[in-house]
Parts: structure tokens; C-alpha cells; sequence
């Protein structure tokens, strides 16, 4: 009776965050129930104690041991110094190692060595060099569970510093923001995808259950936190590869890697990726890529350069042909959203729509396409509809499109959010809605935009 009644007292405790252990002994759950009643209200000091027995002699009795465990040590790093700290830094990563022993499956390698990385960081413990090595260790060993947003801009600035002081090479700092975006762009595109089923259905006028709700707000938070990660590292590397650095950099190396399919394919992006693409280097790259390993890449390469010799029948040819062959979703966004420009600026809307959708679809943190969808909108405004109310009524649309770009892209919500003021400053007022007398009612479109919109009510 007294285990049993232990035992649910202790589930109530430790519900939350781990499960109880079906071989528990009653004195690890006594130990445990005790343990946990502290921990759960932050009394760290009073936790420690019956923590390390627990570690030393109940070690399976649950995951709880160990989400607590690394609260209690972060507290204690964070109130010590010295040589006491260190010994506090050093047991986190041992509690790590004693979690990934008996509770494999709940390890994640990259995220708890970016977590001690980003503690030495924050408590000034160790060099900078030290620090960095902890957070490439970390990357090293598990990227994919390297996702915290404040990791990733710690690990990237450190990269920055070291290259400026000499201590790594410049490309070693390139790979770095290679990696760290692709990583961001990967986290984006899952709460991409989660908000747009969600803004759909606030765009349908039908309600959100509390689940949703938690879950566009869980998604809005987390776009904008990388979304400000993915603009500081983009900042920090900008001071290290504008056109006149990266340039000469290349170019000194590339009679001696020339023949590297990797190197050439490496700089041709790099140069691509900072617009450096109206310099000799730059087709001289492309074409010798295009000899040592034809692809999607140098097809979109190619195109850039045909685009560049206003050669633009070619540049599609390319570009379509690249979209093809290309098998990353990233890159295949990119040549969709290339496509989608060209047609866009010779105001073939339609089509210049299909490919925007397509490289949303490819990336769906993408939100600059309902940027432009929404301009595109805007502009057919006139030849739409089959009277005042109605042409004008594309507006709502349009203003629809722009608020959805700020949303599913936080770095875009300034200038989303006074595009959209501005259609809808253009949509029908409430005059005319009242002598039209259509509030709440569909507007449909039957030009090349189609679908509909809901009149506002009064």
C-alpha cells in the first residue's frame, strides 16, 4: 500500500516531464518523489542532494532524473565560479553521457553538446576557440538535433571571430554558413507547412480549435526566432564575402583547384549566392563546372549567364531544365522562383503563379512568393471582374496574399503588413458595400486569379 500510494505521488510529480520505471524499487521512488517535489519548484539547492544518489544508485527510474538533472546543473554553473564551476560544466556532461546509457532512445547528441557549448559561452567558461570546438563537436556529431536558435547564431558569430583573428580559414567559415542555413531553412519549412493548413482556414472564416491555435502561435514563434537567427548570420557574413573579397579569394586558388568538382562547384554558388555573377571568374566557374559535372546546378548556372546576355528564350530553357534534374527542394525552389520572376516581369501572371506555388510547395518557408503573387494580384486589379465593386474587390485578395508572406516569413511582416494596408485602402469601402448590399457574401474572380473573397461585413 505505502509503494503504491508513493508511486502515484511520485506520477503526479514527475507526470509532466518522464514516466516512471516499472522496475523502481520504493526507496528510488521515495528518493525520486522527494526529489522531484523540489526540483518542480525550482529549489535546486534542496534537488542536488537526492539527484546524485539518484544517478548513483537509481539511474532507470525515469527520463525525469535527467530533464531535472540538467536544470539543476545549469543552475548550479550559473551560481558558482572557478574551479567549483568547471567541476559543475564537467558533471553536465557526464549526466549527458549517463543519460544516453540508459535512455538511448531520448538522447540527442547534437542538441545536449550544443547545450554545455552555449553554457561555456554564456558563463564565460573557457576561450573563445574552446567554446567553438565544443559547438563543432557538437555539429560533428549530430547536426540534425543541433537546432537551438541561440546555438546557432553563438556557434556561427565565434566562426566569424576566430577567421578575423586567424585562428580558421575562411572556407571552413563558408561550409559553417552553408550548414547552419540549410539547417534553419529544414526547421522553417516544418512550421511553414503546420502555419499554412492554419492560415487557410483562417482565410476560409472557419474557427481555430484550441489545439490549432496552439499550434499557429507555437509556429509563429519559432519562425520568428530563426528567422532573426537565419538575418544575423546573413549579417555576419556579409562583412566576409562581398564580391571584391570573395573574388580574389577564388581566383587565387583556381588554377590549383581548378579540377576539385567540389571547389569549382562551391565557388560558382558562393559567387551566385552574393550576385557576384557579372564577373569573368564567375563564367569561367560555370563553364568548367558544366565540363566536369553537367547537372541541375550548372543548368541553372547557365541560365544566369544566358539571362545576363538578355539571351531569355535560353535562360528558360536552362532554368527548366535545371528545375528538372534538381532533386534538393531548396534548389528547386530557387530555379521555380527564378522562373516565376521571369514570367513575372513579362506579365504573364498565370504562369509566373505555377511557378511561384511550385517553389513554395519545394520550400514552404518561402513566404516572398505571396509577396509577389499578391503584386501580381494588385496589377490585374482592372481586368478582373465584371464591374467597379468587383475589380476593386481583388484588392481584399491581394491584401490577403501579403499578410500570409509576413506570417509564414517573420522577416518580411514590416513590409507585408504595409503592402497589405495599402490594397486594402484600395478594396471597396464601407460605402460601397452598403449600397452594394453584399456584406458577408463571396466575390468569385473569373480571370487568370480565380477564387474568391469574402465581402466584410459592416
Amino acid at each position: 500500500m505505502m509503494k503504491t500510494k508513493l508511486t502515484l505521488l511520485f506520477i503526479a510529480l514527475v507526470g509532466a516531464v518522464g514516466l516512471v520505471s516499472a522496475q523502481a524499487t520504493e526507496e528510488c521512488i521515495t528518493t525520486m518523489s522527494i526529489f522531484s517535489e523540489h526540483a518542480k519548484v525550482k529549489n535546486y539547492d534542496a534537488a542536488y542532494e537526492p539527484f546524485m544518489k539518484l544517478r548513483k544508485e537509481c539511474p532507470t527510474t525515469s527520463y525525469a532524473l535527467y530533464q531535472y538533472g540538467e536544470r539543476i546543473l545549469h543552475y548550479k554553473i550559473e551560481n558558482s565560479t572557478g574551479a567549483e564551476q568547471k567541476a559543475f560544466l564537467d558533471d553536465l556532461k557526464k549526466l549527458n553521457e549517463e543519460k544516453k546509457t540508459h535512455f538511448a532512445s531520448k538522447a540527442k547528441e547534437g542538441d545536449d553538446i550544443s547545450d554545455v557549448a552555449l553554457t561555456m559561452y554564456e558563463n564565460k567558461i573557457g576561450t573563445a576557440e574552446e567554446q567553438y570546438e565544443m559547438f563543432n563537436k557538437a555539429w560533428k556529431a549530430d547536426s540534425k538535433t543541433f537546432k537551438n536558435p541561440k546555438g546557432l547564431y553563438v556557434f556561427f558569430n565565434l566562426a566569424v571571430a576566430l577567421q578575423e583573428a586567424g585562428k580558421i580559414e575562411l572556407q571552413e567559415v563558408f561550409d559553417l554558413y552553408d550548414g547552419i542555413q540549410e539547417q534553419i531553412t529544414t526547421i522553417q519549412n516544418e512550421y511553414a507547412k503546420n502555419l499554412e493548413v492554419i492560415l487557410e482556414k483562417n482565410e476560409a472564416g472557419t474557427a481555430l480549435s484550441s489545439k490549432e491555435k496552439q499550434i499557429e502561435k507555437y509556429a509563429e514563434s519559432n519562425l520568428s526566432n530563426y528567422s532573426k537567427v537565419s538575418s544575423g548570420v546573413n549579417g555576419m557574413l556579409g562583412k566576409l564575402a562581398d564580391c571584391d573579397r570573395l573574388i580574389p579569394f577564388y581566383e587565387a586558388d583556381y588554377e590549383a583547384k581548378k579540377n576539385d568538382v567540389a571547389w569549382v562547384r562551391g565557388a560558382a554558388g558562393r559567387l551566385i549566392s552574393k550576385e557576384c555573377t557579372d564577373s569573368e571568374l564567375f563564367v569561367t566557374l560555370v563553364e568548367q563546372l558544366n565540363t566536369l559535372e553537367p547537372s541541375a546546378k550548372t543548368s541553372y548556372y547557365l541560365g544566369r549567364l544566358a539571362e545576363q546576355r538578355g539571351e531569355d528564350a535560353k535562360a528558360l530553357e536552362y532554368y527548366e531544365e535545371s528545375a528538372e534534374r534538381q532533386t534538393e527542394p531548396a534548389e528547386k525552389a530557387k530555379v521555380y522562383y527564378r522562373l516565376a520572376e521571369n514570367f513575372r516581369g513579362k506579365a504573364s501572371y498565370s504562369r509566373a503563379r505555377t511557378y511561384y506555388q511550385k517553389a513554395v510547395q519545394a520550400q514552404p518557408s518561402m513566404g516572398i512568393v505571396y509577396l509577389r503573387i499578391a503584386d501580381m494580384y494588385a496589377k490585374s486589379a482592372n481586368n478582373c471582374g465584371d464591374s467597379v465593386f468587383n475589380k476593386r474587390a481583388i484588392y481584399w485578395l491581394a491584401a490577403d496574399m501579403a499578410v500570409r508572406a509576413g506570417r509564414i516569413d517573420p522577416s518580411l511582416s514590416d513590409t507585408a503588413n504595409k503592402t497589405a494596408a495599402a490594397y486594402r485602402a484600395l478594396a471597396p469601402d464601407r460605402t460601397m458595400i452598403f449600397n452594394a448590399g453584399n456584406a458577408g457574401q463571396r466575390v468569385s474572380f473569373g480571370c487568370w486569379v480565380g477564387g474568391s473573397v469574402t465581402v466584410p461585413s459592416l
